[in-house]
């Protein structure tokens, strides 16, 4: 009696490991992970909704404004928030609420320019350094140590009277000061990325160091310098800020909320909207890059579950 021959058992796909599977696999997977945790953060989603707002608030600033920013009337100077000045008025007569709509433009200028200066720099100078390792990593670290050595404050304002007062002054001050903290936080994700399984796969291939820094090391530590860059654009709203009321950042006549601080405080006793409308602008988005920023590194941390 013969019988029929059985078919082979297919075969189990293998199971890859963290260590196993690429970069953009990793990452995707992450994003679909954490999604959900973000979106059930509520003060998380409040940041999101400032940040929001405030982007709306710098585009549509022209037809949000009430008055012409600049606008004096010495005629209505300090006058208390009504109908027609919904934050009251200025020492110039000048309405604070479309000098404030029309500084959102500033502050987004500020923090955009400093990100996108800062980010792409530590993260490079982050990866080759813990990547190559040995004499490279020395001198680049002891460069980034020379930056570190000193609080970012105290050496934006050396850079800042260095290059002179004045908005791109600021920006440029406040980018030197921060892409430290961005390489070391790199070259800590690379020392350990470069250990990993699909690194060495890559290596046996023949792939190029610089190809393996720009394919495989930087796209797994993009998470995490991305998280850092959401929760440093408080400080660097902040640091803008004290420039500004330092006389060093933004020069009159610009609405710049840490200048309008600077002026309104001659006059916060009896016309206090002057300091607290823009005071309490320069708060609340400072709050909500925090929050947004503590919603995203639940997403994106690598270390979280």
């Amino acid at each position: 009696m013969s019988s029929e021959p059985t078919a082979a058992p297919a075969p189990k796909q293998p199971f890859l490991t963290r260590e196993a599977r690429s970069p953009r696999e990793a990452i995707l997977q992450r994003l679909g992970i954490g999604a959900l945790t973000f979106l059930g953060n509520r003060l998380a989603m409040v940041g999101l909704a400032i940040i929001v707002l405030l982007v709306v608030l710098a585009i549509f600033a022209p037809l949000i404004a009430t008055h012409d920013p600049n606008l004096q009337n010495l005629r209505g100077a300090r006058l208390p928030p009504s109908a027609t000045n919904f934050f009251g008025t200025d020492e110039y007569g000048r309405d604070i609420f479309s000098r404030i709509v029309h500084g959102a433009r500033i502050t987004l200028y500020i923090v955009g320019l400093v990100t996108v200066t800062v980010g792409p720099i530590g993260l490079i100078v982050g990866a080759i350094s813990g990547y190559f390792g040995g004499f490279v990593d020395t001198i680049v670290m002891r460069i980034t140590d020379l930056f570190l050595a000193f609080p970012s404050l105290i050496l934006t304002l050396a850079f800042v009277a260095v290059l002179g007062p004045g908005l791109e002054q600021a920006v440029l001050a406040i980018a030197l000061t921060g892409w430290p903290a961005m390489a070391r936080l790199a070259r800590a994700e690379t020392l350990t990325i470069r250990s990993t399984d699909y690194i060495a796969a890559a290596k046996l291939q023949g792939a190029s160091s610089w190809h393996i820094i720009f394919h495989s090391v930087i796209p797994m530590c993009l998470p995490s310098v991305i998280v850092r860059l959401t929760l440093n654009m408080a400080g660097i709203i902040l640091t803008a800020a004290g420039l500004g009321f330092l006389g060093l950042g933004a020069q009159p006549p610009t609405p710049e909320w840490g200048a309008m601080t600077s002026t309104g405080r001659a006059y916060m006793l009896d016309s206090w909207w002057m300091v607290t409308f823009p005071g309490l602008a320069i708060m609340i988005v400072s709050l909500a890059f925090n929050l947004f920023g503590d919603g995203l590194r639940d997403v994106l941390d690598p270390k979280s579950n």
